[in-house]
């Protein structure tokens, strides 16, 4: 039997309504993830999630630009200890497992390029719980959604996305990005909610 983990990915204020990279729908997404975490918790073994978490100072590899392209470089945004990298407020961090920091002066998308605060590798950790089957929710659908998805689906996993529980930057590049994992073998599912 294999094991399940849930990915919530950067469910955080700068990617909600007022954020520096705020998208459209975040808000809700974070209190319908929540709501989820509270009828269907149990159906995972492990709950895990990400958060930006970049350097205050210089550009994190060329990731943050005061003339971004919002292709490959942003405005600054979650830098770490701002409110602006904390959890959204309707998340209910409680529920969380194992708490994954990215970043950390280099672009990131992937919860796989990722650590936990005790230092340790995200794709090393996740190994240790002998997860098998991986749902993912969180924000953006179009960016670090899309990532998670394609690396969990890349280690050999199964993996869903629901897709009532995420929140993109725009509406056509989020159901490019749905099409895109759909094409890779990743199931495109509601949550059930």
């Amino acid at each position: 039997m294999g094991r399940r983990a849930l990915f919530v990915v950067d469910v955080q204020n700068d990617f909600t309504e007022g954020g520096a990279l705020g998208v459209t729908g975040g808000a809700a997404v974070a209190g319908r993830i929540t709501q989820y975490l509270r009828e269907h918790g149990d159906d995972y073994d492990v709950v895990f999630a990400s958060r930006d978490w970049h350097d205050g100072a210089g550009d994190n590899g060329g990731h943050f630009s005061d003339a971004p392209d919002f292709v490959d470089s942003w405005p600054p945004h979650c830098v770490a200890g701002t409110s602006g990298a904390q959890y959204h407020p309707a998340l209910d961090a409680n529920r969380i497992d194992v708490h994954v920091l990215k970043g950390q002066g280099i672009p990131a998308y992937s919860i796989f390029e990722g650590r936990t605060h005790d230092g340790r590798d995200f794709p090393e950790v996740l190994g240790s719980h002998g997860v098998t089957d991986v749902d993912v929710v969180g924000i953006a659908t179009d960016h670090c959604v899309l990532a998670s998805a394609l690396d969990a689906k890349a280690s050999g996993r199964t993996v869903r996305v629901l897709a009532d529980l995420v929140a993109g930057v725009a509406p056509e590049s989020s159901a490019a990005a749905l099409a895109r994992l759909a094409a890779e073998g990743v199931e495109v599912v509601p949550s059930g909610l």
